[in-house]
């Protein structure tokens, strides 16, 4: 479960529901009073004579509509534990609501089940709320309310199976193209690209909703649509992005990256050092002890700064950095592991052990750099 005191500032925490802390955030209350504003005039038309009360009522169907998006989020947050994935927080928000899980799917299944529980689960709510709304027939605000749980419920799973990225179809898409490429990066980009196109379909929706709805578009309309262009884009821009550098990251191999090293006493005198490095073709340095156990590597950019005349009369310990803890990593790192190990203790260069202990080469997070750089986007 989260920490509460790591929430996002301006949150607030309203309780706790399928094991994860329901978070709502400053927004939601600016878009709550929107829709009260919005619909005081249906609950008007519905109970006159009510003056001041009909915004209270136009709140109560915004609770209504986001408490929609929380059962919503909740199905997610159920089935996501139920195969095993840690879940953070649920958190409501002006254009919806998300669940913070914590780890990649590693499957497809689980990533479809995942994914298509939301949606499922709002239209079963909204189909039994429709149920009741045509057999009890309700009348006044009650009937408004039990309509307004239909239509927001069938409203969020209908939007949500669009194929396309950040919404839940989008993921649906990615594990269907994950499960029969076998490749999760093509599912992730090919949902990014439609999801691409949805919000391109929404920020034209006002030009042509006069056509299609012989409706006139009005300030309301723009601001939405432009609300949730940006929102589709942006996610469904960050997930290609996030997909590409993901699939770049298995290429990247710390033993074929590594450079050959070559072990010198910590009192060499530089000069002698550097070439006997030249001479056996290594492109690094290790300073070690009497027994031969590293103790340092040598800096690339303090021997580069160091002048020649200098180097005949400094110990190469002078421009070595010790092996502090997280500067030896396992010869054998690649991909994500690798990427991660080194942020985890940020350096230029660092020493790759074998499995026995012994010197394998020395890793230049320049190296890396430039290899990630020459992977095809």
């Amino acid at each position: 479960m989260s920490d509460p005191h790591q929430r996002p500032p301006g949150s607030i925490k309203l309780g706790t529901i399928a094991g994860s802390d329901v978070l709502v955030t400053s927004s939601w209350f600016l878009v709550a009073i929107l829709i009260a504003v919005w619909v005081a005039p249906a609950v008007e038309n519905v109970e006159p004579g009510l003056g001041g009360w009909k915004y209270v009522a136009g709140f109560a169907f915004a609770v209504i509509l986001y408490g929609s998006v929380l059962v919503h989020e909740a199905a997610h947050a159920y089935v996501a534990r139920h195969y095993g994935y840690p879940v953070g927080p649920i958190t409501l928000h002006f254009l919806g609501g998300a669940t913070e899980i914590e780890a990649e799917a590693r499957r497809p299944r689980d990533e479809f089940w995942i994914a298509v529980v939301g949606p499922l689960t709002s239209l079963v709510v909204g189909g039994l709320a429709l149920g009741v709304h045509l057999v009890a027939d309700p009348s006044g605000l009650l009937r408004m309310a039990i309509g307004g749980l239909a239509g927001a419920n069938l409203i969020v799973g209908l939007l949500n199976l669009v194929p396309g990225l950040p919404l839940d179809g989008g993921r649906v898409l990615k594990s269907v193209i994950w499960g029969a490429t076998d490749n999760v990066h093509s599912g992730t980009i090919a949902a990014g690209w439609v999801g691409r196109a949805a919000a391109l379909v929404v920020l034209l929706w006002p030009f042509v909703q006069e056509d299609l709805l012989d409706r006139q578009p009005d300030l309301w309309d723009y601001v939405v649509s432009v609300a949730v262009a940006m929102f589709l884009w942006s996610g469904a821009s960050a997930a290609i992005a996030s997909s590409r550098f993901r699939a770049a990251l298995p290429d990247l191999s710390a033993r074929r990256l590594a450079r050959r090293t070559l072990a010198v006493p910590s009192d060499l005198p530089l000069a002698e050092a550097v070439r006997r490095a030249q001479e056996a073709q290594a492109g690094s340095i290790v300073t070690v002890t009497t027994s031969g156990v590293p103790v340092g590597v040598v800096s690339e950019a303090a021997l580069l700064a160091t002048p020649a005349d200098r180097r005949p009369w400094m110990a190469t310990s002078a421009v070595t950095r010790q092996l502090e803890p997280g500067l030896t990593l396992a010869a054998d790192l690649s991909g994500e592991e690798l990427i991660k190990a080194i942020s985890a203790t940020p350096s230029a260069e660092y020493l790759l052990l074998e499995p026995d202990g012994s010197v394998y080469g020395v890793l230049a997070t320049a190296d890396v750099d430039a290899a990630f750089r020459r992977q095809p986007n």
